[in-house]
């Protein structure tokens, strides 16, 4: 028998569930690969088990690593949710995406890569806060709103923190999404009470702050403790905990999916983007008294007025989302082998943009800095070499062309991704030579690109251009522009060419 979503609404953790199932006889009879996406919203480049200096429990993550190919120098075509969505969807960069900031919809013209591999014959599922279409509330409660647009087979989307909240609470007040069609179906109903609880967290008041110069206005917002700043545990069982019923979800499609055809699963966490919203058994696993998770680091560079002593319960609770979601890899994993799949799937695990965290000074995405724009990424599968740290120039648009070069899909439209099989089933280096992140915002169009080397900056903060020594400064600290003008023309030059 397969777990099924019933079986999961028992616990927070569906191991339990796991235990009692019985392995099918043998694989999935499948030609082509099936593709396992993990997700999250917000989840930094350098916030992995693998990195000694975050001490951020990730064993499954590191699992995944290990069985296959990590890419620590990835990054997003741009960091902010609704335009590197669309450029993951669509395979292009960000000035093809034709999603300039998160007020806007993917086009439903543009063919996604989900439409082309359900064409190609495969089963497309998705689950959880896929953010296409981040300029109305058109989820439906049951989630199917924008199903066949998109090119899904079964789809359950949500919205996200701050937009699920925002809608609950709009004319007319109620749901307008499963999720908190789901809160308010529980006894006693939780959505109004769970909408009202982020909302008093800051959510929108932080939307209409200006994070790009940190002022006493961000310092009185953050001072008071709201998004970050607010850590102590919130008051929502972890079974109604919004990142354990998008994992349920994923499992229920999986459930559900037919057999004899290849299938491709993603599932758009919610966190660890803030509020930092952790439930009290998840802030017990970081502050004792059975387990104490410590030794995080102070913000780089960082002038608020936010004491060390609440930067460690602030990234303490970071990484408590992060290591929730990672528990839920090592589920689907196991869900997997019992399935029969494993051996026959691809497993992928990204982020559609980072987190500065206080790092100068900083907050949030929408920024050149790496914390913003960098993403962790490791992909394992049938293969694939195993326990390799590949440096090339990766960017999540790569990770779309992976999908339809394993899938035999052909090439999309706006297909500007490469795909990164020859990395994951050779040791070539060879990829692309820079990556590049750009964005339209209230900051102003800025735009980056960089090599192994250097990194140049164009149209962020009080100067035109800034360069970065990436091996000297992997912190940005010091701009070198005027020492290096030769470096700042030679880099230039690829924004012209890309």
């Amino acid at each position: 028998m397969q777990p099924t979503r019933r079986a999961f609404l028992a616990g927070a953790s569906g191991l339990s569930a796991l235990a009692g199932c019985q392995t099918q006889p043998g694989p999935r009879k499948v030609t082509r690969p099936n593709f396992l996406f993990f997700f999250p919203d917000q989840h930094r480049f350098d916030w992995v088990g693998q990195n000694p200096a975050v001490p951020v429990p990730t064993p499954n993550l590191d699992r995944l690593s290990a069985r296959g190919v990590s890419f620590p120098n990835a990054v997003v075509d741009s960091p902010v949710c609704g335009p590197s969505r669309a450029c993951l969807a669509s395979g292009s960069v960000y000035e093809r995406c034709e999603v300039a900031n998160n007020s806007q919809n993917f086009p439903v013209a543009r063919t996604t890569y989900y439409k082309a591999l359900r064409e190609s014959g495969y089963h497309v599922m998705g689950c959880g806060k896929l953010d296409l279409h981040k300029g109305d509330y058109a989820w439906g409660l049951d989630g199917r709103g924008s199903m066949d647009a998109w090119g899904f087979s079964d789809l359950i989307d949500n919205g996200g923190k701050g937009g699920g909240a925002s809608a609950y609470r709009s004319d007319p007040v109620g749901p307008k999404d499963p999720y908190y069609a789901y809160l308010d179906s529980l006894e006693p109903p939780l959505g109004a009470q769970w909408a009202g609880e982020l909302q008093r967290l800051g959510i929108v008041k932080w939307n209409q702050i200006d994070r790009s110069n940190p002022g006493p206005e961000l310092d009185e917002l953050l001072s008071r403790e709201t998004w970050w700043g607010e850590t102590d545990p919130v008051a929502i069982p972890d079974e109604a905990y919004c990142d354990n019923w998008i994992a349920r979800n994923g499992l229920e499609l999986l459930d559900r999916a037919p057999d004899g055809k290849p299938w491709h699963l993603v599932l758009n966490f919610v966190g660890p983007h803030p509020p930092m919203d952790i439930t009290a058994s998840m802030a017990s696993r970081y502050r004792g008294p059975d387990r104490l998770v410590d030794g995080f680091q102070q913000p780089h560079r960082y002038p608020g007025p936010i004491p060390p002593e609440q930067h460690i319960r602030i990234r303490q609770n970071y990484a408590a989302m992060i290591e929730n979601i990672d528990r839920w890899l090592g589920v689907f994993v196991e869900t997997l082998k019992q399935r029969g799949d494993y051996a026959d799937t691809v497993i992928v695990y990204s982020s559609d943009h980072g987190e500065m965290l206080g790092d100068h000074g900083l907050w949030g995405k929408s920024l050149p800095h790496q914390p913003s724009a960098g993403v962790p990424l490791s992909i394992a599968g049938p293969g694939m070499r195993s326990g390799a740290a590949s440096q090339a120039m990766a960017s999540l648009i790569d990770v779309t062309a992976t999908f339809m070069d394993y899938a035999e899909a052909g090439t999309l439209e706006y297909q500007d991704g490469r795909s990164l099989r020859p990395l994951l089933e050779s040791a070539t280096e060879h990829h692309r030579d820079y990556s590049r992140s750009a964005l339209t915002n209230r900051y102003g169009p800025w735009r980056f690109v960089q090599d192994q080397r250097y990194k140049l900056v164009e149209g962020f903060g009080s100067e035109p251009r800034q360069l970065f020594d990436r091996e000297a400064d992997p912190s940005e600290d010091e701009n070198i522009a005027e020492a290096k003008p030769a470096e700042v023309e030679r880099l230039s030059r690829l924004f012209v060419e890309a």
